[in-house]
């Protein structure tokens, strides 16, 4: 096998791990040789194959695998099981880790976190402060950005398959609805992660007879109506 690159003696520590920078050894894709690159554990975290590269301060480490045609770069951190491949691109300040991986023509940046089992796939983006985490699919051409948080078996598709409201509750936190695999509509706000009638129940306890709990109930009532279909059933 002819590798593409090798460990250089300049390395930093994180988290107990022993990472080093890579130079490429060789010329490909847009990686001359002689450049220097990011950081890996071992050169199991960077596949020879392909044109994949982690670039500038960005970190591999632990279990994780970057392949194909993928790009790592900026301050960008991919670590335990993680992949990243395809033409798939984790950027800025993202971290994938956990199970999750990212692939197609995905990108993950800003200070986006993708983690658990979430899979980034298509043409889909996680960017901003958003985060995709448990056994979330974000897929096609949907873009979850901002503070938009999707969990749990979440399944987005395009934009309408998640809103977020912002300015409610005690914390004028971000609160995020989305569409789940089972059809239903799972809800993150702060702390909270279920369903929307898990997210009344809560609200009803956290907030008898006041305003913030009525606004709460509102807001869940609107997106029930936001998500339902022009056949579907009220989610009770």
């Amino acid at each position: 096998m002819q590798k593409k690159y090798k460990l250089t003696d300049k390395s930093i520590r994180i988290n107990d791990k022993e990472l080093y920078r890579i130079r490429a050894i060789m010329s490909f894709g847009n990686v001359s040789e002689g450049d220097l690159g990011g950081y890996v554990e071992n050169e199991s975290n960077l596949e020879h194959f392909g044109n994949a590269w982690v670039y500038g301060n960005a970190k591999v480490s632990g279990n994780a695998k970057v392949y194909g045609d993928a790009k790592v770069y900026g301050d960008a951190e991919v670590s335990g099981n993680a992949e990243v491949a395809g033409n798939a691109e984790v950027a800025g300040n993202a971290k994938v880790y956990g199970d999750a991986k990212v692939s197609g023509n995905a990108w993950a940046s800003g200070n986006a976190w993708v983690y658990g089992n979430a899979k980034v796939s298509g043409n889909a983006k996680v960017s901003g402060n958003a985060w995709a985490s448990g056994n979330a699919e974000v897929s096609g051409n949907a873009e979850v950005s901002g503070n938009a948080e999707v969990f749990g078996n979440a399944e987005i598709k395009n934009q309408s398959d998640y809103a977020v409201a912002q300015g409610f509750g005690s914390e004028f936190r971000a609160t995020t609805f989305y569409r789940t695999k089972n059809g239903g509509i799972g809800v993150v706000c702060g702390c909270f992660c279920g369903t929307l009638k898990e997210f009344r129940e809560q609200v009803q306890k956290t907030y008898p007879e006041d305003k913030k709990g009525k606004e709460y109930l509102a807001l869940a009532n609107l997106m029930e109506y936001h998500f339902q279909g022009p056949d579907e059933k009220k989610e009770r």
